[in-house]
């Protein structure tokens, strides 16, 4: 009876290792939505002087238009990914694609701080959908661990070249248009998406998923957006009794949730997927990465922009190596991982980012061209090797009906390190940026316009004497400057840390070779070996 079942499994095994038919035309479709995400997170950057100057936010309006949707979607990805589990991904793809159009519609014609902050939340509910759905349906499409591995660069690179074709598509619409045109150009692939992918895609979901815990829903949200509000709030405001309140009442949500998981019969998230070393290890490697990069990445366009007096085209070309890199090095990373090792290629590459952003530290407003390039391409190849591969790593690790939790999972710590990147490193620039000492004859209620953002000081400048204003505008962009060195050096810290983390924690992790050599986390004792 042993080898009758273990000859059915193998049987089983075999049937579904069989490479999908249309798999490569599938992607084709998924990567358009990575695409938009990687479009919509920089045409916002470059877009933010204009639309500072329109709708005149404080400075902590800035930063909440910056990182309201990264909070909401790192509090809705597990439960999402976990959703598109059990209704089905494709389901789930296609709602989100379409309810992210509309919000991008909602943010185009925001008029004021407060309309633009609820639509980047409201498309930050619509954005939880589509990632981890992507990763999701990759894993059901690509049995075939190397397939698998390329299939994954690809998903990379496409999101790496949404980062490229951002801001120059981006540049050029500023260049031409208002500020809200940056969201309407996420109309069209949406539309092509919906319209082609409902086609194309095959649907896939677990097939015995449980019911869809709705108190662990919520213990999630409440937890993950507590918890970073707490710390924005703290690294801005300082702390206080209300803040401190907020911050526990996540915390406690997020032990709640925990432990709510663990005595579950179906839970929204399998906790025993960090059992796995690997698995837990590149998780923590790409929050810890993201944390380090998004801050300064948020404010480096305004850099070019507003302190080099670059044109947003122009900033965007210069930010195109970053992408160039990424993309060379994601296509390339799972053949190198197999050759070396994927602890080597992810803290290699890690190490690699982390001495780019020391080479951050000295950025100011002559820094040439030649030298940005230089160190943004450093950034995106050691970004690229690093994102592919534990894209890879979380995905393997996982048996393929739990695959949207696993993605979700990874994408959290995406989201989750893009928010505290922004919250913890941009809270630095906006506090030493504000301490700047007035110009003499400067007006008192013009410096404390100068003080709230970057933006309102080129905004007031031009409303007083040239003297005044080419004094307030100089001190005003020394400041700024000041404050994003110093946070680049913080970012650095960060991410050799990372490195050193990556180096112990993905020790023995190696990328499967065939299907039959795909462990699950059943498969594998908790250093992430295969059990004997």
């Amino acid at each position: 009876m042993t080898e009758t079942m273990a000859s059915g499994r193998a049987g089983s095994a075999h049937v579904d290792d069989q490479p999908r038919p249309g798999r490569w035309l599938a992607l084709a479709v998924l990567v358009l939505a990575v695409l938009l995400v990687g479009v919509d997170a920089t045409v916002l950057g470059l877009a933010t002087p204009f639309l500072s100057e329109d709708l005149r936010p404080s400075g902590t309006q800035l930063l909440w238009i910056g990182d309201i949707y990264s909070f909401v979607i790192a509090g809705l990805l597990v439960s999402m990914g976990s959703l598109g589990d059990r209704i089905g991904r494709k389901k789930l793809l296609l709602l989100g694609s379409v309810g992210f159009g509309a919000m991008s519609v909602l943010a185009a014609y925001a008029t004021s701080p407060e309309m633009m902050i609820a639509a980047r939340a409201l498309q930050g509910v619509a954005g939880a959908t589509l990632m981890p759905a992507t990763l999701a349906l990759i894993r059901n499409l690509f049995h075939d661990p190397r397939e698998r591995s390329l299939a994954i660069g690809i998903w990379g690179a496409m999101a790496s070249a949404g980062m490229a074709v951002g801001p120059v598509l981006g540049g050029f619409l500023l260049g031409h248009f208002w500020w809200g045109s940056v969201f309407l150009i996420n109309l069209p692939v949406m539309a092509l998406l919906v319209a082609v992918g409902a086609k194309v895609i095959p649907e896939s979901r677990n097939p015995d998923p449980g019911p869809w815990d709705l108190p662990s829903v919520v213990l999630v949200l409440v937890g993950i957006v507590g918890v970073v509000y707490a710390v924005k709030e703290a690294a801005v405001e300082g702390y206080r009794w209300d803040i401190a309140v907020v911050g526990a009442v996540g915390a406690l949500a997020l032990v709640v949730f925990v432990r709510r998981q663990l005595t579950l019969d179906s839970p929204l998230l399998n906790m025993k997927l960090f059992h796995h070393r690997g698995f837990s290890g590149a998780v923590l490697a790409d929050l810890l990465t993201i944390l380090g990069l998004s801050g300064l990445v948020f404010f480096l366009s305004q850099f070019l922009q507003m302190v080099q007096q670059r044109s947003p085209l122009n900033a965007g070309l210069v930010e195109l190596p970053a992408a160039v890199g990424a993309v060379g090095a994601g296509l390339a990373a799972g053949w190198v991982a197999r050759r070396l090792s994927v602890r080597i290629v992810v803290a290699g590459g890690l190490a690699v980012v982390g001495l780019a952003l020391v080479g951050c530290t000295t950025l100011h407003g002559d820094t040439g061209t030649a030298a940005m390039c230089v160190i943004l391409f450093v950034v995106g190849v050691g970004a690229g090797f690093s994102f592919t591969v534990t894209a890879d790593v979380i995905l393997s690790s996982v048996p393929k009906e739990e695959a949207g939790a696993a993605s979700a999972v990874s994408e959290t710590a995406y989201e989750l390190g893009a928010a505290l990147g922004i919250a913890l490193l941009g809270s630095i620039v906006t506090s030493l940026y504000r301490g700047f000492s007035t110009p003499a004859g400067v007006p008192e209620p013009a410096a404390h316009a100068a003080r709230e953002s970057l933006g309102g000081a080129v905004e007031v400048s031009g409303q007083l004497p040239a003297d005044q204003a080419a004094a307030l505008l100089k001190t005003a962009q020394d400041s700024f400057v000041g404050g994003v060195d110093v946070a680049a050096g913080v970012g650095a810290a960060v991410l050799l840390s990372a490195s050193v983390a990556a180096w112990f924690l993905l020790r023995g992790q190696e990328l499967a070779n065939s299907p039959a050599a795909t462990p699950t986390p059943a498969e594998l004792t908790a250093d992430g070996a295969p059990r004997s």
